[in-house]
């Protein structure tokens, strides 16, 4: 789960060009959108389809379940751990 984890902060910094944030920065069940790293609806999209490549798994664009599941970055571990 660690591996993920790290996996996961590095791809949301790599693909959506994050230069003033580290890893460390990013807490794991701190919300990524909103009030939280401050992701927005764009950033959602570019992170889905890398998540999408990284780790071979089926996202639904339009789902509630997909809400909940980028919340933070324990919710995605989950997430990618099931699938």
């Amino acid at each position: 789960m660690a591996d993920i984890k790290a996996t996961l902060k590095a791809l949301i910094i790599d693909t959506l060009d994050l230069e003033d944030i580290s890893p460390e920065d990013i807490i794991d069940n701190e919300p990524l959108f909103g009030d939280g790293l401050g992701l927005d609806s764009i950033d959602a999209l570019e992170l889905g389809l890398a998540i999408k490549k990284t780790f071979d798994v089926k996202i639904e664009a339009n789902s509630e379940k997909t809400k909940e599941h980028f919340y933070s970055i324990d919710n995605l571990v989950k997430f990618i751990e099931q699938n």
